[in-house]
């Protein structure tokens, strides 16, 4: 336990990550517990608590989200945010937060509720993203390499500048090309944003529709590697996905 004590300490409170650290639990914690909330409601689990409602009007989590994140956004520039245990519990706040508003963000998205709906998969893979993303800042990445220049490295400033340039280049590529997952993650690990950007685009995205023409050759390999890439993962996803936050709708 000991051991466990001094890793934490080292990695997490001596480079100052312990509020984004508790920013990802939170993150984490919050959305399994609404997603085994709302699955007990949709099941009728009768000693479960219902929906919110208030004068009739069905009152969603995301705007408990909103106003978690309300607070602790503007908590964090109050003076005593910058001290512990405030900036923990700031952190803490805003990570619960973003659960509650990533979990609906297919209704945000949509403007209806589409919770139980195929459409409703995009918040699960908004809430995959967007722990991912926090993973990779809690060990160190940041995005475009900020973290790799410090004050004794002002001569390499303008080689710095051109890797930066050449990265956004390549996220912008990467985005262009339909895959938004591969170009977010991209923001922090470059190498994968130069692999979103040398591979072939998804069909029906804005480079696919610009420099595709119908019936050539890329886009007759497009079509071809989507529809494996789609039979191959998109399947394994949604297992994933319905075992954690439980299956659409059928129809």
């Amino acid at each position: 336990m000991s051991a466990v004590a001094d890793f934490y300490h080292r990695v997490i409170v001596e480079p100052g990550k312990q509020p984004l650290f508790l920013l990802l639990v939170a993150f984490v914690g919050t959305f399994l517990f609404i997603r085994l909330s709302v699955r007990m409601i949709r099941a009728g689990v009768s000693w479960w608590p219902g929906n919110v409602a208030a004068g009739g009007t069905h009152i969603h989590h995301v705007v408990f989200g909103i106003i978690f994140m309300c607070v602790a956004g503007v908590g964090a520039f109050t003076p005593a945010a910058g001290r512990s245990p405030w900036w923990d519990l700031l952190g803490a706040l805003f990570g619960a937060g973003i659960a509650l508003v990533l979990d609906e963000f297919a209704l945000v998205l949509h403007l209806q509720d589409v919770y139980w709906s195929e459409e409703g998969r995009v918040s699960v893979d908004a809430v995959a993203l967007g722990v991912a993303v926090t993973g990779l800042l809690v060990l160190g990445s940041l995005p475009f390499g900020v973290n790799g220049l410090d004050d004794s490295q002002s001569a390499a400033l303008w080689d710095y500048v051109a890797s930066l340039i050449l990265n956004i280049l390549l996220v912008v590529i990467t985005f262009l090309k339909g895959k938004l997952r591969l170009g977010t993650i991209g923001l922090l690990v470059p190498f994968l944003a130069l692999i979103g950007a040398i591979r072939l685009a998804r069909p029906n995205s804005p480079w696919a529709r610009w420099r595709y023409h119908s019936g050539s050759h890329k886009a007759a390999r497009a079509d071809s590697r989507a529809i494996r890439h789609d039979q191959r993962w998109i399947h394994r996803k949604d297992r994933i996905s319905d075992l954690i936050a439980g299956r659409p709708d059928s129809g």
